[in-house]
C-alpha cells in the first residue's frame, strides 16, 4: 500500500489578491501612479478619450485641440507644421472630430469681404448649449433677410419757425465741425439731418455757430459716449436759449408828397393834392389852411 512521502513538496496554493499581495496590484494591465494637477491642466472626457470609433490621431489632435487657448491656429498647415504627421492625415483626423461632433467648421464672410474658416471645439457632442449655438447659427445663415434689431429713436429735438435752406446748411455746418472740436462727436449723416433743425432753432435767436458749438462740447463727460447723438438732441432742448427781445419797429414812413400841378395864373409848377391856382395867385384872401404843405417849384 502506498504511503505519503512526506519529503515531498506541498502543492501551492493560489494566491489571493489583498491577501497575499500587498499592494493589491494585478500582475498585468496599466498602473497608475497620479498626482492632482492644480494647474496648467486641461479635463478630457473618458468619452472622447476612450471613444470607440475615433482613431488614435484623432483623439490626440482633439485632446490638443482643446487644451490651446481661445484663438489658436488649428488648421491643416498650423497643426502640419506642429506635429510629425502629415497634412493629409491631420485632415482625416479632423474630418474625423467633425463627423462625430468634436469640431464644427463653417466658412463665414468678414465685414472686410474675407472668407475665414470657424473652427469650435466641443469636449461634449450633443449636449444642449451645442444645439442652441448650432441652431442660432444656422439660423443667421439660411435667414440672410432677416431685419436687424432697430435702434432706439433719437429725442426730438426744437423746430426752427422758418427753416429756410441757408439756416439748415448752416445748422448741418456746425454739426459736422464737431468732430474736430472731439472725436467722440462724429455724427452720421442721418443723425446729423435728424438734430440739425434743433441747431436751427438755436441760430435763430440770435446766437453765433460758435455759441452753438461751444454750448454743445463743452463739459462732455470723460467716458465713452455711447450715443452722441442723443446726447446732443438732449442738450438742444434742455439748454435752449429764449427767444431774443422784440426789436422796436422802425419809424412810419412819411406819407408820399403831393404831385406836381401846373398854376392855372401863372403857369409855375407847384405840389398840391388837386389842380389849381398856385400860394401867389391865389391871393391873402384865398390861402387855406393847408396851403404851408404846397412847394412852388420855379420852372426849369
Amino acid at each position: 500500500m502506498d504511503t505519503e512521502n512526506p519529503s515531498a513538496p506541498a502543492r501551492p496554493q493560489s494566491r489571493i489578491r489583498g491577501k497575499n499581495h500587498p499592494d493589491g496590484q494585478p500582475f498585468a494591465g496599466v498602473v497608475h501612479d497620479h498626482v492632482r494637477h492644480t494647474e496648467n491642466f486641461t479635463v478630457i472626457g473618458n468619452d472622447l478619450a476612450q471613444h470607440p470609433a475615433l482613431s488614435l490621431l484623432a483623439i490626440g489632435l482633439a485632446c490638443y485641440i482643446q487644451s490651446v487657448r481661445r484663438g489658436t491656429a488649428v488648421d491643416i498647415k498650423t497643426l502640419a507644421a506642429r506635429f510629425p504627421e502629415g497634412p493629409t492625415r491631420i485632415a482625416a483626423a479632423l474630418r474625423e472630430l467633425e463627423t462625430h461632433g468634436y469640431l464644427r467648421r463653417t466658412r463665414e464672410r468678414t465685414s472686410t469681404g474675407r472668407i475665414v474658416t470657424r473652427t469650435v471645439s466641443c469636449n461634449r457632442p450633443g449636449h444642449r448649449g451645442a444645439r442652441e449655438q448650432a441652431a442660432r447659427r444656422t439660423a443667421r445663415r439660411t435667414a440672410p433677410d432677416e431685419p436687424a434689431p432697430r435702434k432706439r429713436r433719437l429725442p426730438a429735438v426744437p423746430q426752427p419757425s422758418h427753416p429756410w435752406p441757408a439756416l439748415l446748411q448752416a445748422a448741418l455746418d456746425v454739426l459736422a465741425g464737431l468732430r474736430r472740436h472731439d472725436p467722440r462727436l462724429l455724427l452720421s449723416a442721418t443723425d446729423a439731418e435728424h438734430l440739425a433743425p434743433g441747431v436751427a432753432a438755436w441760430l435763430e435767436r440770435d446766437l453765433t455757430p460758435t455759441a452753438v458749438r461751444h454750448a454743445l462740447t463743452a463739459n462732455l463727460p470723460d467716458e465713452p459716449l455711447v450715443r452722441p447723438a442723443a446726447l446732443l438732441a438732449h442738450r438742444l432742448t434742455a439748454q435752449l436759449p429764449p427767444p431774443p427781445p422784440p426789436r422796436p419797429s422802425a419809424a412810419p414812413a412819411p406819407d408820399p408828397r403831393h404831385p406836381l400841378q401846373t398854376c392855372d395864373g401863372c403857369d409855375r409848377a407847384f405840389r398840391a393834392p388837386a389842380p389849381g391856382r398856385c400860394r401867389d395867385c391865389r391871393g391873402a384872401d384865398e390861402v387855406p389852411e393847408t396851403s404851408a404843405e404846397n412847394e412852388i417849384l420855379t420852372a426849369g
